[in-house]
């Protein structure tokens, strides 16, 4: 077992350790609306939490922020003009609105919170049409982002006929993005928490350096389908004609690393816990557990730093807590750096963050229950070991949350979920069946799963089949995965290949790690498309969280076979591997050495000089200088700065 590595931190030169600057040139203005509190239709709980804690979100990433919270129509159409004046310069132009609207033959509506419809003649005079809205953008030079969490059901309950529930589909302008929080005509969830589903997928991902909005809003789509079980899917119109990115600070790796390279770095025994408690099959967990083991006396000290060491930590800790949005990690830094660079900017993210026992039953019920493979970036997946030792608890918080939201299905399949921990196999199959019934789609692929394997039911090939095409049809990616692995292999199904793999890329599209990787490995072998395609597909993969990607990406890099020769590209594959994943990266390089060619060894060697900690000859071979460079990278040493190419 690795031992943690504690390191003096090397030159601050380095990208990941400056602080956010968005390019002078480019200006950014946002208009955001957040209606909760109306008059007289039913109030809603969370639009101007996500308005307020978006508006402090974009005001740190370089946005001239617009604000309006429970207004009027009047107020509404004197800000939209505002902005439309502002945005005549602007590079960037972003709408924002959380709160009430619906469609009528087409056009959509946004409700002030002062509207009175009582007929449909109504609708014009007391409502604000999107379009006004969007013609105004129109005008705007730079590209232009529209995001409406704003479909909630029918604010006026059936009575004025002409509304129909959810949003129409818009958009067809240049240099537009247009996100939906879910599917046109599709109704959208309020949240169970501060925040509505789709505007916390999008908090948690927009800080996220170097993320293109495409991958972001892949990243939020999938975070979205995975806390409503698949009820709620968002969707968006794109005619962009460049990539935007809100954070354009090169890559740094995953949140789950940073917090290890923090924590490692700091030898600190609070981070170490909460990395622990956030990623318990995190890849660094069990350095984690062996710091904390209370058999090791003394490695569990926190560090002094230099004035030098100490700006950086505070950088790094403070870059991590804004992302991660983590109240822990803020409260840390708060306490940490009680006169810090940061510290009002801390002060007002932490007020948009609810403590633990604040955030409700659904969050606790999410933070005990949740499967692993419906983890999201705010809520990591529970191993059932681990939820077995919890599974009271989590039965209770997921009892009272699904009492309090009965339309969401996903808190009876958690509670399903949490049931079989305890050892009830017969109700949790009845829950299964109640959850999938309404549609949830982790309760399809666990009946399915059970169906499959005769565990409480009578085992069924055919049953389990069917409830994979149901939860595949409704967009579930697991689903899709195992009815793909039935048609390569004739499992129940007759193979089909083509529809084998069209089932893998729908998942990828998804987000599916594991279908990007093995679409990855098919394209490799040639049995998908053209093997150059290959390393775009490790490359889509690693960006959804396949740590294994980054090896196979190495290989095809180090032998140039299907893709050009690049060493240097290979050493940074495999030195990203090598803070990301659980110890294969270093493996293949210490262990297996001839494997890889000597300039791709040099490479990484190079890099590692680069950080402080190689410091033998850049001779393409391995020895214990290697590999102790190897491990100090791994263990608080990563510096993305220096992986250039």
């Amino acid at each position: 077992m690795r031992r943690i590595i504690l390191r003096t931190i090397a030159v601050l030169t380095l990208a990941v350790m400056l602080p956010l600057q968005v390019q002078a040139q480019e200006r950014r203005v946002a208009l955001i609306i957040g209606n909760s509190d109306y008059d007289l239709v039913t109030p809603l709980d969370n639009p101007g939490n996500d308005a307020t804690d978006l508006h402090v979100a974009l005001e740190g990433l370089g946005f001239e922020v617009f604000l309006g919270l429970d207004i009027t129509g009047q107020e509404m159409a004197g800000l939209a003009d505002k902005f439309a004046t502002a945005i005549e310069t602007a590079d960037v132009a972003l709408f924002y609105y959380a709160g009430h609207g619906f469609q009528v033959g087409g056009q959509n509506y946004l409700v002030p919170v002062d509207a009175r419809i009582e007929k449909p003649t109504d609708i014009q005079e007391q409502t604000v049409k999107l379009n006004d809205i969007l013609g105004k953008m129109e005008q705007a030079p730079g590209i232009k982002f529209v995001f409406l969490d704003a479909c909630r059901n029918d604010p006026f309950e059936g009575a004025v006929a002409a509304v129909s529930e959810g949003l129409a589909r818009i958009g067809n302008a240049r240099d537009f993005m247009i996100s939906f929080a879910t599917q046109p005509d599709n109704v959208a969830y309020d949240g169970s928490g501060r925040n509505s589903f789709f505007t916390s997928a999008l908090l948690s991902h927009i800080y996220t350096p170097g993320l293109d909005i495409s991958d972001m809003m892949i990243n939020v789509r999938k975070d979205v389908l995975a806390a409503t079980g698949g009820r709620q899917i968002p969707w968006e119109n794109s005619s962009l004609t460049r990539q935007f990115r809100f954070d354009p600070r090169p890559d740094t790796g995953s949140a789950e690393t940073l917090l290890w390279q923090v924590a490692a770095n700091a030898g600190d025994p609070q981070l170490m816990e909460l990395y622990a408690e956030r990623y318990p099959q995190g890849a660094h967990v069990a350095e984690v557990l062996a710091f904390l083991d209370p058999a090791n006396p003394g490695a569990n000290l926190s560090r002094d730093y230099s004035p030098q060491e100490r700006d950086a930590q505070e950088e790094r800790l403070w870059q991590l807590a804004r992302r991660s949005r983590m109240r822990p990690l803020v409260e840390f830094y708060i306490a940490k750096y009680p006169e810090g660079a940061y510290l009002g900017d801390a002060s007002r993210l932490i007020a948009t963050l609810p403590a633990e026992g604040d955030a409700g039953s659904g969050r606790l019920c999410e933070r005990l229950a949740t499967h692993p493979r419906d983890a999201t970036a705010k809520t990591s997946g529970v191993p059932f070991s681990k939820l077995k030792d919890n599974a009271l608890s989590a039965m209770q918080a997921c009892l009272a949350a699904s009492h309090e939201n009965p339309e969401l299905p996903h808190y009876t399949a958690l509670l399903a979920r949490a049931t079989v921990a305890a050892g009830d196999l017969d109700q949790a199959i009845r829950l299964y069946r109640e959850a999938a019934t309404r549609g949830d789609l982790r309760a399809m692929v666990s009946l399915a799963l059970l169906t499959e394997a005769g565990r409480g039911v009578p085992a069924s090939p055919v049953e389990a089949l069917r409830l994979y095409q149901r939860a595949a049809s409704l967009g579930s990616p697991d689903a899709k995965i195992n009815l793909a692995v039935a048609m390569f292999e004739g499992q129940g199904l007759a193979k089909d290949a083509d529809r084998a793999v069209e089932l893998l890329k729908e998942a990828a599209d998804l987000g599916s790690p594991i279908a990007t990787f093995n679409l990855g490995v098919l394209a490799r072998d040639g049995s998908v498309g053209d093997p150059s395609e290959a390393l775009g597909y490790f490359k889509r993969a690693i960006k959804a969280g396949e740590p294994r990607a980054y090896v196979a990406s190495a290989i095809l890099l180090d032998e140039g076979r299907i893709t050009p020769r690049n060493p240097a590209a290979a050493a940074n594959m495999l030195l990203r591997g090598a803070a990301e994943d659980a110890g294969q990266s270093i493996q293949q390089l210490t262990e297996n050495t001839a494997d890889w060619s000597r300039d791709t060894i040099k490479a990484v060697q190079e890099r590692l000089k680069a950080a402080g900690f190689y410091t033998s000859t850049i001779d393409g071979r391995s020895g214990p200088n290697f590999a102790a460079a190897l491990e100090s990278w791994r263990n608080g040493g990563f510096e993305p700065g220096v992986l250039i190419e």
